[in-house]
């Protein structure tokens, strides 16, 4: 790694947190610059627009077009910072005592500069294994653009081989990492006053008794725990991130909402999970609800499934990260990315990023320029596996 690249890595990193890339907001204005930058290296550039319009995939390659080549991932949105305690500017890097702070410097715009400052160099090297660069919009929101690409790149012959997913591991190989499955449950009952709770149909309180059936499954999980699980913890999980509903004291609420999540293990584990939720709501919930108010209604909305990354036997990607970074393991971690997508179209796929996941989604968010140099130094010798 030269302090040349270090310099132009940490120049358009600091152009990429300029871009506010909330999930809720637009991500074109980045990928446009990032378009245009590894257009200036020599890239084909595609960018894929969603429905509305106001997101976008990029995709571009380096090198010959035949299949096999290596994929360089990240995802262009970040999280929120509203009610975030932030000490700076998080949409404005500040490098401070070995760090560079901002919104998604290491959640993770940092492995994205880095890679972009490689582009030259990728297009003097890839002479017989092209290398792509996937950036996507909306994965903190259940993976919807790399889904979306994911159908692109389906629809093709040719296809990457080998997928390095660059979200932040300290720059350990991650080979397994749990799904990710998303849902938001609507519960549709009957306002009415307060003091006659026996004529309306309280939607928070069945919200509640729905949550307890989630709590229910949450311990039973534990129990379906694959013997010689390596996740931490080993079972699926179940989270309950929101219940919403209700306007007064003395209204009975006829609207409510829990978001909630399972992270699972096993395929089987999902199954079992909405398997039960269905039959409760079905013979239980539903009928005392339809009692009284028969159009009340119980719905979930899946907000995002992903499958898991599974650690495999033989994986191409693990054996060239390994190698590349000198490590002699590698590992498994509970939070989710988009690298079961890309397994799931027949690459081999692994995780490793700079920047730590403790910082991510904090206040003064940052990335140590150390773990930087370390990612630098990966990608460069990257270079040696295209072939020039």
């Amino acid at each position: 790694m030269t302090m040349q690249a270090l310099d132009d890595t940490r120049a358009i990193l600091r152009d990429l947190i300029a871009f506010p890339t909330i999930s809720t907001d637009s991500n074109l204005a980045m990928i446009d610059f990032l378009g245009e930058r590894l257009a200036a290296a020599g890239a084909r550039v595609e960018i894929h627009r969603d429905a509305t319009g106001a997101k976008a995939n990029l995709f571009a390659t380096i090198g010959p077009e035949r299949e096999g080549g290596i994929l360089l991932s990240g995802h262009s949105d970040v999280v929120p910072v509203a009610d975030q305690d932030w000490t700076t500017d998080p949409f404005t890097m500040v490098e401070r005592d070995g760090r560079l702070y901002g919104r998604g410097t290491c959640d993770m715009k940092g492995f994205i500069a880095a890679a972009v400052a490689m582009a030259p160099l990728y297009a003097e090297r890839a002479v017989e294994r092209p290398v792509h660069f996937a950036f996507t919009h909306d994965e903190e929101t259940g993976c919807l653009g790399a889904q979306a690409l994911a159908q692109i790149l389906r629809a093709r012959g040719a296809r990457p081989a080998v997928a390095i997913i660059g979200e932040p591991t300290s720059m350990r190989v991650i080979e397994g990492h749990k799904g990710c499955f998303e849902y938001s449950t609507h519960f549709t009952g009957l306002e009415g006053h307060g003091s006659g709770p026996d004529r309306g149909v309280n939607a928070v309180e069945y919200a509640v008794r729905y949550v307890a059936r989630l709590l229910e499954l949450k311990e039973a999980l534990k129990a379906r725990a694959p013997k010689g699980s390596r996740f931490d913890p080993p079972w699926t999980t179940i989270n309950t991130g929101a219940l919403v509903g209700g306007v007064a004291h003395n209204v009975i609420p006829g609207k409510a909402r829990v978001d909630w999540e399972m992270r699972p293990v096993q395929a089987g584990d999902a199954d079992f999970v909405k398997a039960d939720l269905h039959a409760y709501c079905a013979h239980t919930l539903l009928p005392a609800m339809r009692a009284v108010m028969p159009d009340a209604d119980i719905v979930t909305e899946t907000i995002g499934e992903v499958e898991g990354l599974v650690p495999a036997d033989g994986n191409e990607a693990r054996a060239i990260v390994m190698e590349l970074t000198g490590a002699n393991g590698a590992d498994t971690v509970p939070f989710g990315t988009e690298a079961g997508i890309f397994q799931a179209l027949g690459m081999s796929a692994v995780v490793c990023g700079p920047g730590s996941i403790e910082q991510a989604h904090k206040p003064d968010e940052y990335l140590a320029l150390d773990q930087l140099a370390e990612c630098l130094t990966m990608l460069q010798r990257l270079a040696g596996k295209l072939g020039g």
